[in-house]
């Protein structure tokens, strides 16, 4: 249970394979000690894009820190969510150092795979090696002619074949550009992308992007998008029924969900996992939330006949469900509503934000917060902070004031260290 390096106690880990399978012996250490400890409150944290099981820990480390002393009267207990997801680590993260290969990247820009992002790819998807090697050698070796990039596109879609399919967030068919596209056309969409936000290796001025420039990105929404897809099967087919499992264990405890980018879309989508009946969710809050505002909708606005895949979910939590959002996510403002358009628009995206470009249909719930259900409300960070937060139903917080530091491509995504974003947490579980 104990993690000699972790902030608080008392702290406990569950694990989760891309099945939403849980580790056996950390569940049961769970359901067993968490009573013992005395606990009436206890912090589920799931992790976004991220490496490994020290980058997660380092996270749940720094963001749980100042919680004892924002409630020094509350008997917590916190879980740190561990699951198969993945990070390009030429990404730099805010408050954390820089790895070797953003340094690399800043000091002598390109397109490659750097070995600690290959490793990762390694990891995430087992048995694709040759896959792997093939795309890394064509971003090095940039082939010319439209061609090339297809074969490029292929790989990709090759790399991602197999991802078990899980739940979208809107019901909508067909799936997005990155894996149905004309790749040449997305590579060069993406380039303009990475211009506009001034990412490392894009070219500067009024040079024309060459598509190879977005090849990388390509590569990196796929994945990103796979990922997303695995979010939502841990947390319906994983932490959900888990949650279930726990009410009956310790019925007086008081769970507060709580999730990181696709981290979100895992705690979100473990209200379709939870038992009918389970009341002991007490919030949800989500932190720069990788999936679409849409998913909590009534009904879709470019289709009246179809609902959010978590439509009334938010009813499953005694409680409110909190969005924290801002603007200056270019993660979530840029590359994501370019990534999960459905392929067939063939819109340019240059000159501009690409939220603002491709409309609300693409957006994500950590750029604007939750769309399309109605009463939700919405507060900037100083009002929920003070008193503001309603008891229930969907709330959207603008978190611009604290999160807004990070590097393209990601912008400010992973800028969530903050005692404030804490005290977001406690506010909407209501802990004193």
């Amino acid at each position: 249970m104990a993690d000699p390096g972790m902030s608080v106690t008392p702290y406990w880990e569950l694990t989760f394979d891309a099945d939403g399978d849980v580790d056996g012996p950390e569940r049961d250490r769970l359901l067993a000690q968490v009573t013992e400890h005395g606990v009436r409150d206890l912090i589920v944290f799931a992790h976004g894009w991220n490496n490994d099981r020290s980058g997660a820990t380092a996270l749940y480390r720094r963001f749980f820190a100042p919680i004892p002393r924002l409630a020094p009267k509350a008997r917590l207990g916190y879980v740190g969510v561990i699951w198969p997801s993945m990070r390009f680590s030429d990404e730099p993260i805010p408050d954390f150092p820089k790895s070797v290969a953003a340094v690399e990247a800043e000091a002598v820009p390109r397109p490659a795979l750097d070995k600690d992002t290959r490793r990762a790819l390694l990891e995430a998807f087992p048995g694709r090696a040759p896959v792997i090697d093939q795309l890394a050698r064509m971003l090095d070796e940039r082939p010319t002619g439209e061609q090339g990039l297809t074969e490029f596109g292929r790989l990709v879609r090759l790399l991602a074949d197999g991802e078990r399919p899980g739940m979208g967030d809107t019901g909508e068919d067909g799936e997005p550009a990155v894996l149905t596209g004309d790749p040449a056309n997305a590579c060069d969409e993406f380039a303009e992308a990475l211009a506009a936000v001034g990412s490392p290796g894009a070219p500067a001025g009024f040079g024309i992007p060459n598509p190879w420039d977005g090849a990388k990105e390509l590569l990196r929404q796929a994945t990103y998008y796979a990922m997303k897809r695995r979010a939502g099967t841990v947390g319906e087919h994983g932490l959900g029924p888990l949650l279930g499992q726990l009410a009956q264990a310790a019925p007086g405890v008081r769970v507060h969900l709580a999730g990181h980018s696709f981290g979100g879309r895992l705690v979100a989508f473990a209200l379709l996992g939870l038992t009918d009946g389970v009341r002991t969710v007490k919030s949800v809050t989500l932190l720069q939330g990788a999936f679409s505002h849409y998913a909590f909708a009534d009904r879709l606005p470019q289709d009246a006949h179809r609902a959010g895949a978590l439509k009334d979910r938010q009813g499953r939590i005694d409680g409110p469900l909190v969005c924290c959002h801002s603007h200056f996510d270019s993660a979530l403002g840029t590359f994501y509503p370019l990534a999960s358009r459905l392929a067939g628009d063939d819109r340019s995206c240059a000159g501009g934000e690409i939220a603002a470009v491709l409309g609300p249909r693409w957006g994500a719930m950590g750029h604007d917060g939750v769309q399309a259900v109605p009463d939700t409300a919405r507060l900037d960070l100083a009002a929920a902070l003070g008193g503001a937060l309603p008891a229930s139903g969907c709330v959207n917080v603008d978190a611009a004031a604290v999160v807004r530091r990070g590097g393209p491509p990601a912008g400010a995504h992973s800028d969530i260290l903050h005692p404030e974003l804490a005290r977001v947490v406690l506010a909407a579980g209501r802990i004193a």
